[in-house]
């Protein structure tokens, strides 16, 4: 059976310019698996809104981490497709759910250069399972595979969050900076509203309840709470850390709506309070640099601990286009498919 490959991650605005970060931020807040309200509603708040009040502050964001070569996530991602493909027989794409390279223009040059097509294998760059992340890059892939390649099989790769090869290599990629004497570990993870993960639970009776995440649930599959804790929790018991030397929060919240809570700028600032010697921040929602990690955190979040009296602290940057993670990708493909 002939196959492709196609990794998916987030995306990003073409440039820094505010015409290019409002289209995309419009493409992105207008998916209803972003903001899971009636249309008419998402409209009123998205192109009402924040439309007229949020690119010209996300653009000054964007420039602040802006590299020469480009966008940081598509550089990193080109570079991880790059290294993927060198350890995989298949061919191996790349598309972003928002923005360039799009899922359906990446489609059609697939359908266009492999007219004996039968299988295209995808992989969300996303750990955990969430509706605003893995959950919309899998519909929108069907979306459109059904209408520009019908009859192609699609096949999925299921959220990695408690894969024992992806925590061995998160988990590596933590160790050093755990060499230097260090007070606590922060594995803060992006946010969802609380809705979602409501929505998510197959029970219907089982989430956002007290030691629901401890308890054994079908649930489990869908929720990005309980999948955020076992990441946490696997690889804290890899590098063998205690129970009071690692902590979770949740970032990126927007909106007034209840959302999961710690916060991470709200913990940042607790630690730094506490004139804690030494924290290292690890971010494991996100397998690529980007907009959420390099600014949020490493200057917004560094600026918010210090600020209260931190002394030190060290970001741990994502897996980009490691080695290992590039060849544990790339064994993932040649397992799912066939040349």
């Amino acid at each position: 059976m002939k196959s492709v490959a196609m990794l998916v991650n987030l995306g990003s605005p073409d440039s820094t310019e505010v015409k290019d970060v409002k289209r995309y931020l419009g493409e992105f807040l207008m998916d209803g698996r972003v903001i899971d309200v009636p249309y008419l509603l998402r409209a009123f708040l998205v192109k009402g809104i924040i439309l007229n009040t949020r690119p010209k502050k996300s653009a000054e964001a964007y420039k602040s981490i802006w590299w020469e070569n480009g966008s940081p996530l598509i550089v990193l991602s080109e570079r991880l497709q790059e290294k993927v493909q060198a350890h995989s027989e298949v061919k191996v794409e790349l598309a972003m759910r928002y923005g360039n390279p799009s899922i359906t223009e990446t489609l059609k040059r697939i359908k266009s250069e492999n007219p004996d097509l039968e299988n295209l294998f995808v992989i969300p760059l996303y750990p955990h399972y969430a509706m605003s992340s893995y959950e919309t890059v899998v519909e929108r892939v069907r979306e459109v595979a059904e209408s520009e390649m019908p009859g192609i099989n699609l096949d999925f790769q299921e959220p990695f969050y408690d894969d024992d090869q992806y925590i061995d290599i998160l988990a590596k990629s933590i160790k050093p900076a755990l060499e230097t004497p260090f007070t606590k570990v922060l594995f803060s993870y992006h946010g969802v509203p609380e809705r979602h993960i409501k929505k998510g639970d197959v029970t219907g009776n089982h989430c956002l309840k007290e030691g629901c995440c401890q308890t054994k649930s079908p649930a489990h599959a869908k929720c990005y709470r309980h999948q955020c804790f076992e990441t946490t929790r696997l690889v804290a018991e890899k590098l063998g850390l205690k129970e009071d030397q690692f902590s979770v929060s949740f970032q990126s919240r927007l909106g007034r709506d209840p959302w999961l809570t710690p916060f991470t700028d709200a913990t940042l600032k607790e630690y730094g309070h506490q004139g804690m010697e030494r924290l290292v921040v690890v971010c494991p929602a996100f397998v690529s640099d980007c907009l959420e990690t390099l600014e949020e955190i490493q200057v917004e979040g560094v600026h918010d601990f210090l600020g209260a009296g931190g002394k030190a602290i060290e970001v741990v940057p994502c897996l980009n286009d490691r080695e290992d993670w590039s060849a544990l990708l790339g064994k993932w493909i040649d397992n799912r498919t066939t040349v």
